[in-house]
């Protein structure tokens, strides 16, 4: 991918990041055109944050069947989301370049729990995991929340990988600004980011 304009960089944190925008067939258009794209786009941000948040979601609510019950949920849901929310990152990220911004959250919030649930639902299924109806429906919910909050961050150049991302670090330091605009339902006023444009692969 060549990158246009003369002073390629990072964007400020927290500043939207400037690219073409496209419809919701577009983006799932796109998903198709080059299947090498899902591993070039790979989101390890995504990956190891998911992990990290899901596994200990799915250990608190199986806590009620037993100390080992929760840890076998844990080190089942670390596992399969370190494998798949790469992927599932990937999605996101490319949606945040949807406009109207509603039909992405709203796309998204459909097509990523469809995904992702119907897999993390068999694999549980199949490792006997104890409080399983109660695990996904906790964790459908955490999926609705999290794909409009990831979206958000992610328009703004925080939770991406490649071009114009930052390290996790920054990206972590960023959250509590974002968070509070997401909140507020405000983008906010944002400096210009110092890189061009960027065309979409």
């Amino acid at each position: 991918m060549r990158r246009t304009g003369t002073a390629p960089g990072r964007a400020t944190a927290g500043s939207p990041v400037r690219r073409h925008h496209l419809t919701v067939g577009e983006a799932l258009a796109s998903l198709a055109d080059d299947p090498r794209w899902w591993i070039r786009e790979w989101n390890w941000k995504a990956a190891a944050t998911s992990s990290i948040s899901r596994g200990l979601l799915f250990f608190c609510v199986n806590l009620t069947a037993g100390w080992a019950a929760a840890r076998a949920a844990l080190l089942t849901e670390c596992v399969l989301r370190a494998v798949t929310s790469g992927f599932y990152g990937a999605l996101t990220a490319r949606f945040r370049h949807v406009r109207p911004a509603w039909a992405a959250t709203a796309t998204a919030g459909l097509l990523l729990p469809l995904l992702s649930h119907s897999v993390e639902l068999l694999v549980h299924w199949q490792r006997g995991t104890d409080a399983l109806a109660a695990s996904i429906v906790a964790s459908v919910a955490f999926t609705v929340l999290s794909t409009a909050v990831n979206l958000h961050l992610m328009r703004h150049g925080v939770l991406i990988v490649g071009d114009g991302s930052q390290s996790l670090r920054d990206d972590l330091r960023t959250l509590p600004l974002l968070a509070r605009r997401f909140i507020g339902g405000t983008a906010g006023p944002h400096p210009t980011p110092p890189q061009a444009a960027t065309p979409i692969p």
